[in-house]
């Protein structure tokens, strides 16, 4: 089994989307090699590609990602299977996985490990670089145990 370490913790695999962005970012942190996979690529805006969110709510008011979707592109239906297949990949790895990935999708998997509508993705902040941890407690099931944090 493979064992790679970043600040006294072990990990089993590390995953990356297949955008460089989420690669590089494995590099720096010290994982050059890590295991591609396109259930972590970033949302498919669609239509929506590079159009900022106000661009978006002034030709269509009260459209949210996470309940609309994007024209063209993924519904939220489409992201949340992702999510689900992703997190099974994790738990037949038997141990710890490190993900580097995007927000939409990060915070979908979020919502998919708490077994949560995946609307609920879009009432968590997630920032640029951040460290979140998803775990499994033997007492209280599936928990959100570090979110966004620097």
């Amino acid at each position: 089994m493979l064992r790679l370490r970043l600040s006294g913790l072990s990990f089993d695999a590390v995953y990356s989307s297949p955008l460089q962005r989420a690669a590089r970012s494995a590099e720096i942190a010290g994982f050059p090699d890590p295991r591609v996979t396109p259930l972590l690529r970033e949302f498919d805006y669609g239509e929506y590609e590079g159009v900022t969110t106000r661009e978006i709510h002034a030709r269509r008011p009260g459209w949210e990602l996470y309940k609309d979707g994007c024209p063209g592109g993924e519904t939220p239906a489409q992201v949340y299977t992702r999510a689900l297949e992703f997190i099974q990949i994790c738990e037949t790895t038997g141990g710890r996985v490190l993900a580097f990935a995007h927000g939409h999708i990060l915070r979908a998997v979020a919502v998919a490990w708490l077994r949560l509508d995946i609307a609920a993705a879009a009432g968590l902040q997630l920032d640029v670089a951040t460290l979140n941890r998803l775990r499994e407690d033997p007492d209280h099931g599936r928990l959100l145990a570090m979110w966004n944090a620097p």
